[in-house]
């Protein structure tokens, strides 16, 4: 079973402490039942600012959920001390300092709640991350994983389009391509 959202609010307040000595800034905890393939998300623009963790991938994985938790308030203390939103030198710094070593962790992808209106795939050929969007991005994207920074044109996602969806046609058997291979990628 998971904790309660106000028992999120008290493992904050015991990880701001241990890890950096009261200073993180105030932040609501929520969990987001729409989340599928993320495990967690800061909102940064208001106060207090919003951590949303997924409560589909910590029933599964209860063991990351501190994890998740201080990994998305170095985000927020980042921003309160730098305005620095990303996963650059300073995040990794700060990470380092809390003990966790990378700023990603694979929880696996669970069943969104509802299906999903999206319609492009954006995938980078390197790293294999994938993310879903409603319309095609009017400018080239670059891997967010990939490059550090801010637009990296070294590391271009790949734009496919969703045509078809269709069930397998037997169990095990590997889902058909065409959903994703309608038309060859878009740089």
């Amino acid at each position: 079973m998971l904790p309660s959202e106000a028992d999120l609010q008290l493992l904050f307040a015991r990880l701001n402490n241990e890890h950096f000595n009261g200073a993180a800034p105030d932040c609501r905890i929520a969990y987001n039942e729409r989340f599928s393939n993320s495990a967690g998300r800061i909102t940064y623009g208001r106060r207090p600012l919003l951590i949303e963790l997924s409560p589909k991938h910590f029933r599964k994985y209860p063991e990351a959920l501190e994890e998740t938790l201080l990994h998305e308030m170095v985000h927020a203390w980042c921003y309160d001390r730098f305005r620095d939103t990303g996963h650059g030198l300073r995040f990794r710094r700060k990470m380092r300092e809390c003990g966790l070593g990378s700023i990603y962790h694979e929880l696996g992808h669970v069943r969104p709640h509802r299906e999903s209106g999206k319609r492009y795939i954006l995938r980078c050929e390197s790293c294999a991350f994938e993310v879903l969007r409603r319309r095609a991005p009017r400018k080239p994207t670059s891997c967010p994983r990939c490059n550090h920074r801010h637009f990296d044109a070294r590391f271009l996602l790949s734009i496919y389009e969703i045509v078809a969806l269709r069930p397998a046609e037997k169990a095990g058997a590997r889902v058909s391509a065409t959903a994703a291979s309608a038309a060859p990628p878009r740089h």
